[in-house]
Formats: structure tokens, sequence, C-alpha cells
């Protein structure tokens, strides 16, 4: 059991510096200041909010900050899916090598600084992505054709 503390906390430190999945602002006026330290006899300050609203918003707080953190894990295990699957095939891939012996696959962090990169060109590269075709229904100009082939 305790070898996979260490995947664990490389995982947690992928997403940390990758996706920022610990990065969330979110906050609510409703809410108590948290002290670290409290004594035996003294209550949560999450336990002093009697306004049933207040109680509401914080409810909400925590909700979307949830919300956040699972879409990052979903967003990182994206990342190692395509790290598995399309490694050899991208040479603009090799930016850094996973954790093991081996250089056939790449990082989650080659991964996301490669979409970084170069995602608008993928997505203007393939105009029948539903995606694609999505973004160039919000954008107002109508050179959107001219303008996507320079990025």
């Amino acid at each position: 059991m305790y070898s996979y503390r260490f995947k664990i906390e490389c995982t947690f430190r992928e997403m940390k510096q990758v996706t920022h999945a610990f990065g969330y602002r979110f906050w609510s006026k409703s809410m108590p200041k948290l002290n670290r330290f409290l004594r035996k006899e003294e209550a949560p300050p999450l336990e002093a909010v009697t306004n049933e609203q207040d109680r509401q918003r914080i409810q909400k707080t925590i909700q979307a900050i949830e919300g956040f953190v699972m879409c990052q894990c979903i967003a990182m295990g994206l990342l190692q899916l395509v790290a598995l699957q399309f490694s050899g095939r991208t040479s603009g891939l090799f930016f850094r090598y996973l954790r093991t012996p081996s250089r056939a696959v790449v990082s989650e962090a080659s991964v996301a600084a490669y979409l970084r990169k170069s995602i608008f060109r993928l997505f203007a590269q393939n105009p029948h992505l539903t995606i694609t075709k999505i973004i160039k229904s919000k954008q107002e100009n109508a050179d959107v054709q001219r303008d996507s082939l320079v990025s």
C-alpha cells in the first residue's frame, strides 16, 4: 500500500503544476474567517453561521470548489490519455518525459505545452469538428478563415 503513495503524490504534483487544479479563487462573503488552530473548547467557525441564506452561499462555494477540482482531475486524465495514445505521432510533444525509464511516452506537461501552443491551429485545420463550429459561430467578424491561418 505504501508504494502507491509516491504515485499519488506525483499525480497531485502534476495536477498542481500542469493543470493548476488547486488554484481556485472561490470565496463567499458569508464564510467566516477560519482559524487553523482551534482549541478543544472552541466551536468550528462554520457552526456559528446561523442565517440560512449564508449557509446556502457557503454550500454553493464549496460545491464550486469541488466542481473545479473535479474538472481538473478530468483534464489531467485526458492529458494522460493523450500522452499514452499519441506520444509517437507528433514530434512537437517531446518536451518532457514521464517519470519512468521509458522515453516512448511523454509527460502530461509535454502534452499540455503542445496543446497550449497549437490548439487553435488544430481547430482551424479541422473545420468539421463540433467545437470548431461552435467557436466560429461565436466569432463576430467574417474574416475568421483568414485570421485562423495567422495563429
